[in-house]
C-alpha cells in the first residue's frame, strides 16, 4: 500500500511564502515523477510543478520564478517552496507520484489527500 501525505498548507497574506511537503510511504522501490497539482473552487485540477527522479523540473507558467520544486529520492519526499504568493494561488494542493514501482514490481500512480493553501489580499 502506497500513501502520500502532504503537509505545510495554511493561510497567508499576499507576498508571503509557504513550503509544502509530501512524503511517500509503503513498499516503494522507486518513483519516476513527483509533482504538485492544485484545484481551485469551480476549476479543473491543474499542474503546478513536477520533478523527475533525475532532477528535471517543469512548472506552470503562472508559477515560474515564484515556486521551486525539489525532491529527496532516498527519503521519498517532494517539496514545493512557494514565494510571492498571490490570491490566485488559493487552492487545494495535491501531491502526485507517477510511475511508482513497488517491491512487488507493481507500477501505479498515486495522489495525496490534498492540503489547503489560502492567500488573502
Amino acid at each position: 500500500q502506497v500513501q502520500l501525505v502532504e503537509s505545510g498548507g495554511g493561510l497567508v497574506q499576499a507576498g508571503e511564502s509557504l513550503r509544502l511537503s509530501c512524503a511517500a510511504s509503503g513498499s516503494i522501490f522507486s518513483i519516476n515523477v513527483m509533482g504538485w497539482y492544485r484545484q481551485a473552487p469551480g476549476k479543473q485540477r491543474e499542474l503546478v510543478a513536477l520533478i523527475t527522479s533525475g532532477g528535471s523540473t517543469s512548472y506552470a507558467d503562472s508559477v515560474k520564478g515564484r515556486f521551486t520544486i525539489s525532491r529527496d529520492n532516498a527519503e521519498k519526499t517532494v517539496h514545493l517552496q512557494m514565494n510571492g504568493l498571490k490570491p490566485e494561488d488559493t487552492a487545494v494542493y495535491y501531491c502526485n507520484a507517477r510511475g511508482v514501482l513497488t517491491l512487488l514490481r507493481r507500477k501505479g500512480d498515486y495522489w495525496g489527500q490534498g492540503t489547503q493553501v489560502t492567500v488573502s489580499s
